[in-house]
């Protein structure tokens, strides 16, 4: 019986540990129209709060790192945000553009709380991200009771490449 016992747990130890860790939504994620890609990632540190014994919450980011076409074929320039409701932020560039604010966890399992903008209508909105998977989670923007929003796929982006140093000295050669 004590081996059936350890062999039954050793078996679903691993399952256990999986329903007990929730999805993560950290990574880059392709948008629904697949003509962008969304890094999310650990805000920034935010300042310090009021109450130094409480634990920091973890909170998390988004920020636009591709675009299908990153040049405006009316411009030749690059893709800005045009209707910002935000005098500052209209007209920044799209690419580098934050768009996912202040993610925290929430309540509810596989679910984070917080803030996102709208590049249909340039406006901030509650929000929430809900992982459906590893791999898939939907993204939404809520006012009042009224929610819309889409699911991203996760995409792997390798870093950019690193800028070439120097080009190498050449030995030269010697006369004889």
């Amino acid at each position: 019986m004590t081996l059936k016992t350890t062999t039954l747990a050793v078996i679903l130890m691993p399952l256990a540990a999986s329903i007990v860790q929730a999805a993560d939504p950290t990574g880059t994620w392709l948008v629904a129209g697949q003509d962008a890609i969304v890094r999310i990632a650990d805000c920034p540190s935010q300042q310090a709060s009021a109450d130094q014994s409480a634990p920091p919450i973890r909170t998390l980011c988004g920020n636009v790192v591709w675009l299908k076409e990153p040049i405006d074929p009316a411009t030749g320039k690059p893709q800005v945000d045009s209707k910002n409701v935000d005098p500052a932020k209209n007209g920044q560039p799209v690419l580098g553009m934050q768009g996912v604010f202040d993610m925290h966890p929430a309540k509810e399992p596989d679910q984070w709380d917080g803030r996102v903008y709208s590049i249909d209508d340039g406006k901030i909105y509650d929000g929430n991200i809900i992982m459906h998977s590893d791999n898939e989670l939907y993204v939404q923007g809520c006012f009042m009771l009224f929610c819309r929003g889409e699911k991203w796929v996760r995409q792997d982006v390798p870093d950019p490449p690193k800028p070439a140093g120097p080009p190498a000295k050449q030995p030269q050669a010697r006369a004889r």
